[in-house]
């Protein structure tokens, strides 16, 4: 690497201490499918894509596209996978939802693998990727307030409930449904549990972006 080059972001891997996040490729997925069609009952209430059965070849269609997006800078969607990279364990991402400046995280969890801790550890992962890479003022976690399990992950990272919009998203069959909106700055991110987590991020290359030793 010549002496001024740089190692620009977005973080194309992102290893925690259990999980393996990456972009994802056309090669997974038969993984993919098989990880959302087993979890379909666990996903339907909370979310929209859930509801609707995809084939191999549309799912194909779906990740392609991710994938797209991820290469333009428009979406950063990663799968989630164990570290043997051999099952898919959820998907999660970095989303410019919400205007300039600020990230989104979204994630799902396999039906097999809740309860383990997995999205509070990835949500820390992107976190720590959306501030250090990416430069984010602003990182948001929205959930439904009857989605006790999810709303627990942001309060676990230090996020700062902001308050509960009514009906501000369309669920299933077009339900209007509240979201909890969850928020955290850039200058709380050192001092919140989110920094405690170990995790090591990479470029497109493979080159290092930052690796982090957990304290929690």
């Amino acid at each position: 690497m010549m002496a001024n080059d740089t190692i620009p972001g977005p973080a194309y891997r992102i290893e925690t201490e259990r999980l393996v996040l990456r972009n994802w490729n056309p090669a997974d997925t038969p993984l993919a499918r098989a990880a959302i069609v087993e979890s379909y009952e666990h996903l339907k209430p909370w979310m929209v894509w859930a509801n609707k059965s995809l084939s191999i070849q549309e799912e194909l269609g779906h990740i392609r596209r991710a994938r797209s997006r991820f290469d333009a800078g428009e979406s950063f969607t990663y799968g989630v996978f164990n570290p043997a990279e051999t099952e898919v364990w959820g998907g999660c991402g970095l989303h410019f939802r919400q205007g300039p400046g600020i990230l989104e995280i979204g994630y799902w969890i396999h039906a097999n693998q809740i309860n383990k801790g997995f999205a509070t550890e990835l949500s820390a992962a992107l976190t720590r990727v959306a501030f250090t890479v990416e430069h984010s003022r602003r990182v948001e976690i929205r959930c439904d307030p009857v989605n006790i399990r999810s709303a627990r992950v942001p309060e676990k990272l230090g996020f700062t409930l902001e308050g509960t919009l009514r009906q501000a998203v369309l669920g299933v069959n077009d339900e209007p449904r509240d979201a909890m909106v969850w928020g955290m700055l850039a200058d709380e991110f050192p001092q919140s549990p989110a920094a405690k987590f170990a995790c090591t991020a990479f470029d497109a290359l493979g080159r290092q972006l930052f690796s982090v030793k957990g304290e929690a």
